[in-house]
Parts: C-alpha cells; structure tokens; sequence
C-alpha cells in the first residue's frame, strides 16, 4: 500500500510541469493575478463547482477540508482533470476564437484513522495568457503610426495537504495548508514608423513562493429517515505573499539601437485576500442533491502595483472584493442498480460572480456560467467502483464598452476508487 501512495506522490508532482501551459488567452489576464482558476473537481464541475456543503466517502472535495471526514475507510482515491475549450471574443462588429487545452488538478484522498481524512494534489490558482496587438495614428493630422503588442503568460498554483476530522456526530472541521508558486510576465511593446521616435518596452514580472491556509466546517442535520441537510462554510487567510514585483522600462533608439533601460521594484505589495464561504446541501434518499454556494473574497482590501506617468507605486483602489452565487444539482435514481442508466450521475449547475479588478477606471468583467455533466461508473473485476465525469460549461465575461467573451469547455475527470486497505481472507 505505501508503495502505491509513493507512486500517487510521484504523479502529483510530475503534473507539476503541465502548468506551465496556459489555460487561457484571454486578453482580461493581463490584469492583477490574471484569470481565477475554477478550484473544483470532475465531479462537482458538472454542477459549476458547487461543493461547500457536499460530502461524500467515495470522492475528494478539496474546496472543503471537512469533507475529508467523510472518505471511505477501505478505500484510496485518486482524481485527475484536464479541459479543453473555445472562446469566442468579441469587439464592436469584429469576432475571433481562440482554443486551449489544459492539465487541470491531480488530487487523492484516504481515511488515517477513525472519523480522520486526508488529502493531498496540485491545483491551479490564476492563469495568464494573452497575445494580442493594436496600431493607430498619433493623431488625426499625423501620417507616424503607433503599434503595440500585448503578451503575456504564466499563472500561480498550488500544492496542498489537509485532513478532516469527525469531531462528533455530525459536524467536521478540516484544513489545508498549501504552498503557491509560479510566475507571471506582462510585456508591452510600443514601436513606430518614424526612425526618430524611440521604441518603448514595458516588462512586468511577478514571482510567488508563500503559502496558503485554508479552514472548513460542515454539519449534517436529518430532517427525516430519506432527507437531510449539510451545512458547510470555509475561510481562507489573507495575508501579504512577501513578493517584489517589478517593472523595467527599455527605450531602444532605431537608429543606433542604444537602449536605456530603468527598473522600479515595489516590494510588499501583493496580497492575497480573506475569503469566506457559506454553502448548504439537500440530500433525498441518497438520489438527489440540491445545493447552493455563496463566497466573498475581499480583494478591496488588497493592493497591487501599477506604472503611470513615470511611477510604479501599490494602488489600494486597484481591486474590488468579489462575490459569487451557485445553485446546483446531482441526481442519480439507483447508485447500485442493474441498469446502466439508472448508475449514471446528472448533474446541472449555474453561477454569477461580479469582477476582482479594474479595467482603467470600468469595473471588470462580470461572469455568467452554466454547466451540465455525467457522472459514469466504472467497475471492474474486483468491484471497485471508479468514476468518469463529464461537463459542459458555457461561461459569459462582459462590461461595457469591454470586450465580450464566450466560452465553451468540456471537463473530463477520472475519480479512482481502489480497495486498498481492505483485509483478503483465504478459506
């Protein structure tokens, strides 16, 4: 059984090196820490990430550490996601599809002891990825045209650990503790058709190495022998990540090709955000589940630096806090019958969640999504029971006067369900 564990330990890390490629070219990545990652597992993506009040022993839901409590005692659980998705972007009249595929998460999950869960895996945090250009005339009487190229790439994740704790009936509390890392480069480079005009680059750089501390709760109330209610809420610590990010200014003579090159650092100035969850789950008859989410994550009380007029300083208006709503659902009508449809997981959800940022003075993005998915179950020759899910998400950014974003997703996610601590009796 150890020997299993390594080789999960070993997978885990080895995902490590799929993050490097961006799950995203969006063009809104370019502001603060780029686009939020969906932290959520195959199968609650099929109900839009809706998971604070879910608990289940067959499956890890690392969005809250109580719910570790609840993993089987004779099982281990590994669960591996990747994406694929198509976004159409779309400014004034002119249209443009991008696609990306994406390693999403590799977590895993088993029973310590009596009523104590643990966890395990990598996730994604934020994203960024962008390449785009623009081109205009200085001005209206002027034949010198001005072209700028945007770029920028890399995101921030994360390695946790956490364990959850039955502490007595009904009610768990967990935690995770996660190391962040990752770095991200924004450049901007400005050029001209006139040889006496200097090109001017800009070249943002941020690099995370912190943690991350993470708290959970849930408690589960019977209404009747076929119906109950799990209550779930989480918090997550903000604090300062110990960062200096940076800004160098290179302005290149054409002509000569001598450069000049001036570099600003502000050190301390990158937070992450208190951030509060509350989520309650409708369970019937071990068939269906009905839940909704609520989280806040308090951004307006975070800064973030930024270059304007020959300064590179921390803005404290940079940031708005961010509020999110999910309704969602799993029915399935016979987890053990005979027949396969009756085995098979439908699962629906919908979310609205308000913009972290600001675009120049505009309130960001706001961001409309919907999902629906299967849950499938696989067994095989010993009776275990793994499970493939399945998702489709449509997900709709958009502000005024901003350009409008939609995406298309498919979520594919493996949940392996192994009876590894289970004693074999010979006769």
């Amino acid at each position: 059984m150890r020997k299993k564990i390594y080789l999960i330990l070993i997978a885990v890390a080895c995902t490590a090196a799929a993050f490097a490629q961006s799950g995203t070219n969006s063009p809104y990545s370019q502001y603060g820490f780029g686009v939020l990652s969906d932290q959520s597992n195959g199968f609650n993506r099929g109900m839009n990430g809706l998971g604070l009040g879910s608990r289940a022993g067959n499956r890890v839901n690392f969005i809250n550490p109580a719910s570790y409590s609840a993993i089987d005692s004779l099982t281990f659980i590994f669960d591996v996601g990747l994406s694929g998705q198509n976004t159409n972007f779309k400014e004034g009249s002119r249209r443009i599809n991008a696609k990306n595929a994406d390693f999403e998460y590799a977590t895993a999950g088993f029973r310590l002891f009596k009523n104590l869960g643990m966890s395990f895996g990598i996730v994604p945090f934020t994203n960024v990825g962008y390449n785009y250009t623009s081109s205009q005339l200085l001005n209206n009487e002027s034949l010198v045209r001005s072209n700028q190229s945007y770029e920028g790439s890399g995101g921030i994740h994360a390695v946790y650990i956490g364990a959850g704790w039955q502490a007595f009936k009904g009610f768990s509390i967990g935690a995770n503790i996660s190391y962040l890392w990752g770095d991200i480069e924004r450049r901007i480079l400005s050029t001209y058709n006139d040889q006496n005009i200097n090109s001017l680059s800009k070249i943002y750089n941020l690099e995370v190495a912190s943690y991350k501390l993470d708290f959970g709760l849930q408690y589960e109330l019977p209404i009747s022998k076929k119906d109950k209610l799990t209550l779930g809420a989480t918090m997550s610590l903000g604090h300062s990540l110990n960062a200096e990010p940076s800004c160098e200014i290179i302005s290149r003579n054409p002509g000569t090709n001598i450069s000049d090159t001036t570099k600003y650092t502000v050190g301390e100035s990158v937070e992450l955000p208190f951030t509060y969850g509350v989520g309650i789950m409708y369970n019937h008859n071990d068939k269906l589940d009905l839940g909704f989410d609520y989280s806040l994550q308090q951004w307006g009380a975070t800064s973030f630096p930024t270059y304007n007029n020959g300064t590179y300083i921390s803005r404290d208006d940079y940031f708005m806090d961010r509020h999110k709503f999910t309704f969602g659902g799993d029915y399935c009508s016979n987890k053990n019958g005979r027949s396969f449809l009756s085995r098979l997981h439908y699962r629906a959800g919908v979310s609205y969640a308000t913009p972290y940022y600001k675009v120049g003075e505009k309130d960001g993005p706001k961001e409309i999504s919907v999902s629906a998915g299967f849950g499938i179950p696989v067994k095989n020759l010993w009776g275990n029971r793994s499970m493939v899910n399945i998702s489709g998400q449509w997900v709709h950014s958009s502000a005024s006067g901003l350009i409008t974003e939609n995406t298309l997703r498919i979520n594919i996610g493996v949940t392996f369900n192994e009876r590894w601590f289970m004693k074999w009796k010979v006769r």
